[in-house]
């Protein structure tokens, strides 16, 4: 695996400091609950991983949620919320990041979105149910929720979340990548011969 190298330090943190001001402007979507809510703040985890490769893209992921932890704090007092919110992320990003290498097109790019949308939704339903549904309840002494209203949580609001979620980021990240694609093929080459 390639050393990161300056420049790609310096990068990293200029699109961590990007995407913790995305995840700032985050919106709820009304048929969800309020702790389910929208930010594009893995566009530059994504456009970091395309540049300097997958531990980028992750190292992206974290410095903007450990940014948010600190500088927003958390509801239970432990970054549960953070920790979903990273794993998402490196869910959503690192499947994308590997289809896309492989085919090397606009189509391999939108059959990534397609691919990591679906692994991040599917994936964090999962977790939901078994890690961080409980972890919520467990920190901020609420009453433990019973196994079906947990399914149901993780079937009926994360999971179609998730893909709505997944959706519209790749949507958007489409619509830059379109614009930007010459120029983060450059930047790799770039940051390949360096």
């Amino acid at each position: 695996m390639k050393k990161l190298n300056v420049k790609a330090f310096v990068s990293i943190g200029m699109l961590s400091s990007i995407a913790y001001i995305l995840m700032l402007l985050n919106f709820p979507l009304p048929p969800f609950p309020n702790f389910l809510m929208i930010d594009f703040s893995d566009i530059p985890a994504l456009i970091a991983a395309l540049i300097f490769g997958p531990i980028a893209g992750i190292l992206v992921e974290l410095f903007k949620n450990i940014l948010d932890y600190f500088m927003t704090g958390s509801a239970t007092g432990v970054p549960v919320g953070h920790i979903a919110n990273f794993i998402a992320g490196v869910l959503f990003i690192l499947p994308t990041y590997y289809v896309y290498t492989k085919l090397k097109s606009k189509k391999g790019m939108t059959v990534g979105l397609i691919i990591g949308t679906s692994v991040m939704a599917v994936s964090m339903s999962l977790l939901n149910y078994y890690v961080f549904l409980p972890a919520y309840t467990l920190f901020l002494n609420m009453p433990a929720m019973s196994a079906p209203e947990m399914k149901s949580t993780a079937i009926l609001f994360i999971l179609p979340f998730n893909f709505i979620k997944g959706l519209l980021i790749a949507l958007v990240f489409m619509l830059i990548f379109a614009k930007m694609n010459t120029w983060i093929a450059k930047q790799k080459a770039l940051n390949s011969i360096a």
